[in-house]
């Protein structure tokens, strides 16, 4: 299979079981139900997903395990969408060429959504009998936390309103990123490889490396896309960025800079995959991918 036919594969497991999910007769309010499946089921690309389900496999997890780990990493990620998209965040109307969820049905409810799809990533977490031992369980719980939090993408996103307007060095911005975006991407792999067990410290630490530059160059192709991109395709406003005085990596280095940098990332990241006695192409193109896609 080619890049996307795996990516193909990943999305519909992962459809399947928030399906299979939402379907049950849950004890709720009908809206939020509504609001919350709206928003986790909104046509991603399911990157982080692939990620989880791409490194497990890797390593010689089962399919069962990293339905889990996948579908509790794609609620954070979705609940943050919703809430970056919120009049007091963002102020987004289009998420992926669709309405956002405060635009479809209310801010009230965006807001529960995302609170909904935060505790219902834990709650796949912790209720799953895994086949790893109950300490990697935990390690899971406690990865997911991190990524996520005050250490991870939250705070990324407080040090990133905190530079609107602002000038801040490549330093500075390159930690933001770190933290708002390249926090949860490598948690994703994180979590693939937690899914397996007797994983050789060099590989987790090959990975990780993997990781960090994969979501750093994620988000200066964000940042490039950002100024010549097409609305049509993003599906969300071209030159939002820039419309909310947002520091940027073609702001600072210029948009060949910008360019050049996102290429040395995905170096470094090929690089790390070299020293892993896996086959690891899957993932090399992935890498490759990250900088050449249009959306």
């Amino acid at each position: 299979m080619n890049l996307f036919e795996h990516i193909n594969t990943a999305q519909n497991r992962l459809d399947s079981y928030i399906s299979n999910y939402f379907s049950l007769p849950l004890d709720t309010d009908e809206t939020v139900k509504s609001a919350t499946f709206y928003s986790i089921n909104n046509g991603g690309k399911r990157l982080r997903p692939f990620l989880v389900y791409t490194v497990g496999k890797l390593l010689g997890a089962k399919e069962a395990d990293l339905d889990v780990a996948a579908a509790a990493i794609e609620c954070i990620h979705s609940y943050s969408l919703v809430h970056d998209d919120l009049p007091a965040m963002d102020d987004d109307d289009l998420r992926r060429g669709k309405p956002t969820c405060h635009i479809a049905y209310d801010e009230a409810q965006a807001i529960l959504a995302g609170d909904a799809l935060q505790t219902l990533a834990f709650e796949f977490l912790s209720e799953h009998e895994f086949s790893v031992p109950a300490k990697q369980q935990i390690k899971m719980i406690n990865t997911l936390a991190v990524a996520s939090g005050l250490q991870g993408m939250v705070g990324g996103q407080a040090l990133d309103i905190s530079a609107t307007e602002k000038s801040i060095t490549l330093a500075e911005l390159e930690r933001i990123h770190r933290l708002k975006t390249g926090a949860l991407l490598n948690c994703a792999i994180k979590l693939g490889a937690l899914c397996a067990t007797d994983v050789e410290s060099e590989i987790i630490t090959a990975l990780d490396i993997y990781g960090k530059n994969l979501g750093l160059a994620f988000q200066v192709q964000d940042d490039i896309l950002d100024i010549e991109g097409d609305t049509a395709v993003l599906g969300k406003p071209q030159g939002s960025d820039l419309g909310n005085h947002k520091s940027t990596y073609p702001a600072l280095l210029g948009l060949d800079g910008a360019k050049q940098k996102a290429h040395l990332l995905v170096e470094d990241a090929l690089s790390a995959l070299d020293t892993i006695p896996h086959n690891t192409d899957v993932l090399a193109e992935l890498a490759k991918y990250i900088i050449e896609r249009d959306h």
